[in-house]
């Protein structure tokens, strides 16, 4: 074993890392900021919890379609210049819906709502071939023995950035209303262009039998497939956060059961990413890779504990406490599953293996969120959360079941 102290900031040390994680951390605040504010105006426009939900469908078809094309591209050519491209493309989308409602008093509600989905498409699109490029680029500014500590500053760096978003826009949008808070969010998008474009660029890991796109693509699936602790790791992701979330409920709970305004829905908002901050400052000194499974199998059953709280809470101070704790155990399996991938993936396949993931990441948030506006459209607001919690429990005992083989799993000991 070795003597060498721990360094909880060792990733950090390496610039471009640092490039890499600060931009992921701007361009979240962003993103984050844009999809409140466009949640709040949509909702105060319609009233409609189904324009809610339509927020996340619009943005998983394009991603889920076109992220494993976006995985393939990352495998085969410049990481950095995917990501600017990316981004580039996301900050003219978002300067578009800045212009298109800087005087939307002429238009009518549905041309309104056509122009919000279309360049909600179009960043899903974006989002496509930025976020497996972005993940896969992560094992390339950084050693093998610093994949932990590199997934750790990542996540917090995301979870940060979803703190801040929220709580932004909720100030913001107050002060400035809602086309002028879209131009906030296309300055941090051009930050992040300019932080992508101080990363050097990495060589291109060719494997020795090169495959045509659909072959590259079946490759990556059968790799996951076959990876016992990869699938269920992110499977149980996938079901968990697409039945329990309920980001997309809040500004429903916000304004008509809260009774809080938009400032309130910034902190409901930002109440979840706190709590990962805060455990994920604890996991810098205190690894969940020792029995990591068994601790995975905890956080999932404690997030769905905290989303039948929030559920069924008449007060704003247990509400912002249950989704504060929904975050803390989130943070606990996104770390797990964030190293899990990294150690387990070979560098030629880093970018398909991540649009998988990514693929089931979008299936549990945006999808999640549509799901969410259906159900609160079919049974209420109240019960379809209810719902949600109940279906987690459910399946992290089904996926215990599934795995007893993993209990005692130790991440470094059993799989470096």
């Amino acid at each position: 074993m070795s003597n060498k102290p721990h360094d909880p900031y060792a990733a950090l040390r390496y610039p471009d890392f640092r490039n890499l994680v600060t931009a992921s951390f701007l361009l979240t605040i962003a993103l984050q900021m844009q999809e409140t504010v466009i949640g709040y105006e949509l909702y105060r426009l319609t009233h409609d919890p189904m324009s809610l939900g339509l927020i996340g469908l619009v943005e998983a078809v394009p991603f889920i379609s076109f992220s494993l094309f976006g995985g393939h591209i990352a495998d085969k050519y410049s990481k950095r210049k995917i990501l600017l491209w990316s981004v580039a493309c996301i900050a003219l989308s978002s300067m578009a819906l800045h212009f298109f409602f800087r005087n939307p008093g002429t238009e009518v509600q549905y041309m309104l709502l056509a122009t919000i989905y279309a360049a909600l498409f179009v960043i899903g699109l974006c989002r496509a071939f930025q976020s497996p490029t972005a993940t896969s680029l992560r094992g390339f500014l950084v050693p093998f023995e610093l994949y932990e500590n590199a997934s750790m500053w990542s996540s917090s760096a995301w979870q940060v950035g979803a703190i801040a978003g929220p709580v932004c826009a909720g100030f913001i949008y107050s002060w400035i209303g809602f086309s002028d808070t879209l131009l906030f969010v296309v300055a941090l998008v051009i930050m992040t262009f300019l932080l992508y474009w101080n990363i050097g660029e990495q060589p291109v890991v060719v494997p020795e039998e090169v495959k045509d796109l659909f072959g590259s693509i079946k490759e990556g699936i059968r790799f996951v497939f076959r990876k016992q602790i990869i699938l269920y790791s992110i499977s149980l992701d996938l079901f968990s956060v697409l039945f329990g979330g309920v980001v997309a409920l809040l500004p429903i709970y916000a304004q008509d059961i809260l009774h809080v305004g938009p400032q309130g829905l910034g902190i409901l908002r930002a109440a979840p990413s706190l709590g990962s901050v805060l455990m994920l400052v604890l996991m810098a000194r205190f690894s969940p890779m020792e029995h990591a499974w068994r601790n995975l199998l905890i956080a999932v059953t404690g997030f769905g504990i905290s989303i039948l709280v929030f559920a069924v809470s008449p007060w704003m101070a247990l509400s912002v406490a249950a989704l504060f704790l929904s975050g803390v155990f989130d943070s606990i399996s996104v770390v797990i599953r964030a190293t899990i991938l990294q150690i387990m993936t070979p560098d030629e396949m880093r970018g398909r293996v991540m649009a998988v993931n990514g693929m089931f990441l979008a299936a549990s948030n945006e999808l999640g969120a549509f799901e969410s506006g259906f159900a609160a459209k079919l049974m209420g607001t109240i019960p379809s959360a209810i719902f949600g919690g109940v279906l987690t429990l459910l399946i992290v005992t089904w996926v215990r079941a599934r795995t007893s083989g993993l209990l005692g799993l130790a991440i470094h000991k059993d799989l470096d």
